[in-house]
C-alpha cells in the first residue's frame, strides 16, 4: 500500500486517466474530488464489500441456478 500527504488542493494521479485531488479537509473528514472515465466504478470501501459480500453470497446460494438447470434439461 503506497501513503501519500497531500494538502487541500493538490492531487494524486493514478494511471493516465485518473485524477484525485484533495477538495477540503475539515477535522477527521476529507473531501476527495475523482476525475475518471465514465466506465470506472467507483466506490466507498464500505459500500465495496457489501457488494463483496452478496455476490459472494449470491454464488453460495447457487439453488436458483439449479432449478433453472434443471427446467432447461426437461
Amino acid at each position: 500500500m503506497l501513503v501519500l500527504s497531500r494538502k487541500s488542493k493538490q492531487s494524486i494521479v493514478i494511471g493516465d486517466e485518473i485524477m484525485l485531488t484533495v477538495v477540503e479537509i475539515k477535522g477527521d473528514v476529507v473531501k476527495l474530488a475523482i476525475d475518471a472515465p465514465r466506465d470506472v466504478n467507483i466506490y466507498r470501501g464500505e459500500l465495496y464489500q457489501e457488494i463483496m459480500l452478496a455476490n459472494r453470497e449470491a454464488i453460495v446460494d447457487n439453488t436458483v441456478v439449479e432449478n433453472l438447470l434443471q427446467k432447461i434439461k426437461k
